[in-house]
């Protein structure tokens, strides 16, 4: 299905989200995430999103559903009963983010732009990670030539015919905001990024145990990016968060509407007034989203999908309780 949005204004944005990426509205941002995360971060330490850690805890009875390899023999055969050793959470742990800022993240017909909800969510999983010394680094990836690298960060960009940019892995507050500071800073340039090269790089140079964050809208084909997410998925628990705009599900009838492709510049026009025009982009739009669910949930990530036009904090909110929901009742997904 082509990948085409409406031409619009370059000025065209909603009068709620600035049109500059300041230190004002990065504050603001992390006001917002502040409020409504911190509540689910109280009691026993358990991580950035649920998973099982590598400090042994506490022994429960065996529920349909449970990691067989965390049988507990021991108290098993004591007991007769099959138990699981339950695991906490690492203190330290290191999270790394996979941004793919393609030029079709520069688009967005809803309250946000598609880039804006990248940038939030960066920024509601940097306030999760950054407690008790956790670390949060990044890989970013646009498409175009090298540019600058963020001070702060000592950014290096990656030779090749796209950009990469890693941002090493740190802890502390004022290094999380340098690094979303990089994140929103980082100029869309045309072309797609490859998206597994991208993954990729979460899996060079190996790493111990922990979670791995790719943000995109997974529009390249799933042929492209689903081996490396599987095999990042085999050392880290993967979280796969899907940016999606309403204009890429469904065709408004206005008439003959101008579509460009953000990524090459082609120009067509499309006589959304036809139903049956309509009824086939909404058929291919929802063939194309069900393949990118097949893929995630074939290479064991937990998907989240953050739409432009709803509020994004609050389906990370239900996201994030819904996975610590599902692992005190025995799985991760």
């Amino acid at each position: 299905m082509a990948r085409a949005a409406p031409v619009t204004s370059p000025d065209r944005r909603p009068a709620d989200v600035p049109s500059d990426r300041t230190e004002a509205v990065l504050s603001r941002l992390q006001l917002m995430v502040t409020r409504k995360l911190d509540g689910l971060l109280q009691g026993d330490y358990a991580g950035l999103l649920p998973g099982p850690g590598s400090e042994a805890g506490e022994s429960r009875e065996y529920r349909p559903g449970d990691d067989v390899r965390r049988m507990d023999w021991p108290v098993t055969a004591r007991t007769t009963t099959p138990h699981v050793r339950r695991t906490v959470a690492d203190r330290e742990l290191e999270t790394w983010l996979a941004v793919d800022l393609s030029a079709s993240l520069d688009f967005g017909t809803g309250r946000w732009l598609k880039r804006d909800v990248v940038v939030a969510a960066a920024a509601a999983l940097a306030h999760l990670t950054v407690r008790g010394g956790n670390r949060i680094g990044a890989v970013i990836g646009s498409g175009g030539a090298a540019s600058a690298p963020a001070r702060p960060w000592r950014a290096a960009p990656v030779a090749g015919p796209d950009v990469y940019t890693r941002l090493p892995a740190r802890s502390g507050r004022k290094e999380a905001q340098a690094l979303l500071r990089a994140i929103a800073g980082t100029e869309i340039r045309p072309g797609r990024s490859d998206l597994g090269a991208l993954v990729d790089m979460l899996n060079r140079p190996p790493r111990r145990r922990g979670v791995a964050v790719v943000i995109s809208d997974f529009l390249a084909p799933p042929d492209r990016w689903a081996r490396p997410l599987r095999k990042l998925r085999v050392r880290h628990d993967v979280v796969a968060i899907e940016v999606v705009d309403p204009r890429e599900l469904e065709l408004p009838d206005v008439g003959v509407l101008p579509v460009v492709d953000p990524e090459t510049g082609e120009l067509h026009e499309v006589q959304t007034a036809d139903p049956r025009l309509r009824h086939r982009y909404a058929e291919a739009a929802a063939a194309q989203r069900a393949e990118i669910s097949t893929a995630l949930r074939g290479a064991g990530a937990a998907h989240l999908r953050l739409r432009t036009d709803r509020d994004w904090l609050l389906d990370m909110v239900r996201f994030v309780a819904a996975q610590r929901h599902a692992r005190t009742r025995g799985t991760t997904r």
